[in-house]
């Protein structure tokens, strides 16, 4: 395993996550991935060598084996670990192809062009729809797991003694699985951290949708409480719409505030009675 190459996985990835997506990031390398590798596959390593039946009849052992082990737990989680660690990866290109976009636009326009993104890893547009849809991704591919698991062996216990009567084994014959109680923990261990890893992915959609209405809210508000100011000529004046309301604006000159002075009638009349 290349440690070095998932180490810059991971950092990439904690790099364009919130809070949620650390914590979530953390669970799935510590509690999963490392317990899986370390010591899980050790456990179910022994698990078809050391699987016993009380006959010596040809094709009993393994028919009861394939019975009741199906399929094998590492390999059920092994699917697991792919499926849910995928969606992250597409984060991590969506933001190289709009770093890629970016080198493109300014290698067109010039160093000094106007940019593309503000921020190519802020989750915006796009890339909030990706990363919102690999949560979602996330939460049903961890929960469909969980389910198949329960579905497939009839819980999460591993019963000490089997009782198997699949043909070609001669009669009802006992079966004993290697180390039950230790393969019970470990299997108890993975679904608990799944459900954690379920439940940090639903918080986390919550966290991403409430945050966006909560900012779409704020810009609406904004733009209704700024008066909007629009002219438009009608004959000699101009009306003025503020706050939705319509005022008149003359375009004649007003007259000023003093008295003004005003000859009288019988002045007046002397001045017309000399013409």
């Amino acid at each position: 395993m290349n440690w070095a190459f998932l180490q810059g996985l991971i950092s990439g990835v904690n790099r364009y996550s919130t809070a949620f997506g650390r914590v979530w990031l953390s669970i799935v390398f510590l509690f999963r991935i490392l317990v899986f590798v370390v010591a899980a596959e050790k456990v179910w390593g022994d698990e078809q060598k050391d699987f016993s039946c009380n006959t010596a009849q040809p094709g009993c052992h393994n028919v009861c084996f394939d019975y009741f082990f199906p399929v094998s737990h590492i390999r059920l989680w092994a699917l697991q670990l792919i499926f849910v660690t995928c969606p992250s990866l597409l984060v991590v290109m969506h933001v190289a192809y709009r770093d890629e976009r970016e080198r493109k636009h300014a290698l067109k326009f010039g160093e000094g062009c106007r940019t593309l993104y503000k921020d190519t890893g802020k989750k915006r547009g796009g890339l909030w729809w990706t990363y919102v849809m690999s949560l979602l991704f996330k939460i049903v591919v961890d929960t469909t797991f969980v389910y198949l698991l329960y579905y497939i062996y009839e819980g999460y216990d591993f019963p000490v003694l089997i009782k198997c009567q699949q043909d070609p084994c001669p009669n009802t014959v006992d079966c004993f699985i290697s180390r039950p109680t230790e393969k019970r923990i470990f299997t108890i261990f993975m679904m608990v951290t799944s459900l954690a890893c379920i439940l940090l992915s639903f918080f986390e959609v919550l966290y991403l949708v409430g945050k966006r209405c909560k900012e779409c809210i704020s810009s609406h508000r904004s733009r209704s409480s700024t008066p909007r100011r629009r002219q438009t000529a009608i004959g000699s004046g101009t009306t003025l719409v503020v706050n939705g309301k319509y005022e008149m604006e003359s375009k004649s000159h007003k007259l000023p505030n003093k008295d003004i002075l005003v000859p009288s009638y019988n002045v007046a009349m002397s001045y017309s009675g000399k013409g």
